[in-house]
Order: structure tokens, then C-alpha cells, then sequence
């Protein structure tokens, strides 16, 4: 029987490879036990804020109505962007969700996904965060606590590391093989600024993660339910939160959430 439900990004949890759920109302979809198996989504047209659930032309900020797009903590200036997070100061456009989400340890963390780069994540949001953005290796960097400081650390190394993950290199399954992460860790501190120094956290463990991939992309070929609702085909892999079907189709889960979709 085709299941029915509104788009969100996949449930993850780390094993030996990482396992996703898909989940449609009801309904939790093992999609690890999809892959290599015929699979698809229809999507209805209809598409609902995942805050209020009120219907919307448009998908805003990967998921919401326009007035949560504008209005909803979730979407704050400093969700994309952690320095500019004012939560420890009681200001925000909900001081209580800033309290709950973002006056919280967060920590700064050098991963490998195609190439190195720096990123920030709440601690309570690992590892989901690093699965999301689909690293293979991961170590911690510095811990504070609080989102601005981790946003300002951030900041600090950009002009050093790169902080946006090559998307299409990673899903074609191009590693930069032979990087030590401990050495990189090392010679990233040193370049730190003084006032960011004390934070730098001694945890050494290096993180690996496994993705379920059948086979890899050569070339990316970006699905897009807008324009064709129906996409169908085998499922060749997963990473981050990216289906890959064959003939080097992919599409990113979380850029349409909201949509509703039928899945067989």
C-alpha cells in the first residue's frame, strides 16, 4: 500500500553505516533495507509548513509558510550564520527557544567530507549534524558555551579552511584521502587568535562514518519534483540527506520538506 505524508529531512543513527528512517505520518520507512530495490516518491502538489501545517505556494527556508520563514526562530539570521547569534544576551526572536537551542555548548569541529572544512554544530546535534552534511571523518575542535563563540571561532578559521561542503564531490565519493585529522587539529589551533585559545578541547577521537552506497554518482543530475512530481527508479545509496537513484540522479530530501509525497 503507497504511503502518504509531508516531507522530512531522514532520521539518522550511527552504527557501523549509518541507518536512516524516512517518516511519513505514521508511517517510519527503513530506507537502508531500500537500497538496491526499486523505489519511488510521487509528490502531490501539496505543500504544508512543518511548524503550522497551513498550506503555502511556496516552501520557504526548506519547509515553512512564509510568516515562519520571517518570524520563527528557526529561521534567525544566525542559524546560517553563528556569529551573529545574540541568545546569551537574552535577545532573539524567541529568547526562550534561543535559551533551549542556542544558549547551549556548542562546538566547532574540522570534518572531511570531498575536502577539509570547519563547521559548527550544537553538542546535542552531534552526530546528526556531521551525517547530515555527509562527513566520513570528524574531529572536535574547540567546545564553548554558547553559539556566537562557536560562530566567532568559525569566523576566525575561514580564512584558512573552507566552511561549505563541495556537495557534488562528496556525492560522486571523492575523499582527500592521506589527511591526518590530529595534525590538522594541531596546526588549525595554532592559527586560532589568542581569546579563542582556551577553548580548544583535548578530545583526539576521530569519528568515522559509513555511508550505505551502492554505487556513486560519476555525474550529478539534480532531481526536481517542481518540475517532474514523479521520480522513480533504483536506489543506489544515501549520504547525507541525499537520495542516489540510478543513471547519476540525486535529489537533497531536506530542500523539500513540506512537500507532500506518496511513496510506494
Amino acid at each position: 500500500m503507497p504511503v502518504l505524508g509531508d516531507l522530512r529531512k531522514m532520521k539518522v543513527s550511527l552504527a557501523d553505516q549509518v541507518q536512516y528512517t524516512l517518516q511519513l505520518g505514521d508511517t517510519a520507512i527503513d530506507m537502508n533495507a531500500r537500497i538496491g530495490q526499486p523505489f519511488s516518491l510521487h509528490f502531490t502538489g501539496g505543500i504544508y509548513c512543518k511548524i503550522c501545517g497551513k498550506k503555502t505556494n511556496k516552501s520557504f527556508g526548506q519547509g515553512y509558510c512564509y510568516n515562519h520563514f520571517i518570524n520563527a526562530p528557526e529561521n534567525g539570521p544566525c542559524i546560517i550564520r553563528p556569529e551573529l547569534c545574540e541568545g546569551h544576551l537574552g535577545i532573539g526572536r524567541d529568547p526562550q527557544w534561543e535559551l533551549d537551542h542556542h544558549v547551549q555548548p556548542h562546538v566547532v569541529y574540522l570534518a572531511l567530507t570531498s575536502a577539509l572544512k570547519v563547521g559548527v554544530t550544537r553538542t546535542q546535534q552531534i552526530p546528526t549534524r556531521w551525517i547530515d552534511q555527509g562527513a566520513w571523518r570528524v574531529i572536535l575542535l574547540a567546545e564553548t558555551p554558547y553559539r556566537q563563540l562557536a560562530g566567532q571561532i568559525e569566523v576566525d578559521l575561514k580564512k584558512h579552511l573552507a566552511d561549505k561542503t563541495p556537495w557534488q564531490s562528496m556525492l560522486k565519493g571523492e575523499r582527500a584521502e592521506g589527511v591526518d585529522l590530529l595534525a590538522e587539529k594541531q596546526r588549525i589551533a595554532a592559527l586560532l587568535s589568542p581569546e579563542f585559545q582556551p577553548y580548544v578541547c583535548d578530545n583526539q577521537e576521530i569519528v568515522e562514518i559509513n555511508y550505505p552506497v551502492l554505487t556513486n554518482p560519476l555525474k550529478v543530475k539534480s532531481l526536481n519534483p517542481d518540475k517532474d512530481p514523479d521520480i522513480q527508479g533504483t536506489l543506489l545509496g544515501i549520504r547525507g540527506q541525499y537520495l542516489l537513484f540510478d543513471g547519476d540522479r540525486v535529489i537533497n530530501v531536506r530542500s523539500y520538506e513540506g512537500y507532500r509525497v506518496e511513496v510506494e
